[in-house]
């Protein structure tokens, strides 16, 4: 029986995962030498099997044919959650990504950062866009809800002087669609300030 080739191991494994995921050149380190790995991955890419995201990382795209819009490209969200699997991280976006998450801002960036227990870096993708990681204590990333978190880094970003009344009440109907009980857990990991104005939000 004929040992199957490096590429044949690089491709099943690409199917078996499925449309959609995204792939690291590491992830195939077991497969061969580096070098070749690449080629490989290089050559899947020119072929259109594979899109090239960053450096060392491609996409196993989406193909729509219902609407006949071809390939779909991944988010900048999907990119960073992907990154952060890779890296077994967490992250939290922060600054103009996170008041744009929450509808605080309509304003829309190419270069997004997020908070991570992971490794600090910066990625440079195919659009122009860049994702930057920075490092920050695990403990900073320990919140029990998504949505206390994404507020605690959206009103630092702001800071305490400019947290409208618009914002305040944007605040308060998200809060209405999540639990106190879980909310409350993560007052710790808020500047006093934050925990503050949520609290006064759920007893109006």
């Amino acid at each position: 029986m004929a040992t199957e080739s490096v590429e044949a191991k690089v491709i099943r494994k690409i199917r078996k995962c499925g449309r959609g995921n995204l792939f690291f050149s590491s992830d195939f380190v077991s497969y061969g030498e580096a070098k070749n790995v690449h080629k490989i991955l290089e050559r899947l890419t020119s072929e259109e099997m594979l899109l090239r995201i960053g450096r060392g990382i491609y996409y196993y795209p989406k193909i729509d044919k219902q609407l006949g819009l071809g390939v779909l490209y991944p988010t900048l969200e999907a990119v960073a959650e992907g990154i952060a699997k890779h890296d077994k991280a967490r992250i939290a976006p922060t600054g103009l990504y996170a008041l744009n998450r929450l509808g605080f801002s309509t304003q829309i960036t190419m270069n997004i950062v997020y908070l991570t227990d992971g490794y600090p870096r910066k990625v440079s993708l195919w659009n122009g866009a860049t994702i930057q990681f920075k490092h920050t204590p695990p403990k900073n990333l320990a919140f029990h809800s998504q949505l206390a978190m994404l507020l605690t880094f959206a009103y630092k970003s702001l800071g305490k002087e400019n947290i409208t009344d618009d914002i305040l009440d944007k605040t308060k109907e998200l809060l209405a669609k999540d639990s106190n009980d879980i909310v409350k857990q993560d007052y710790g990991l808020m500047p006093s300030w934050v925990s503050s104005i949520i609290k006064k939000l759920y007893e109006e």
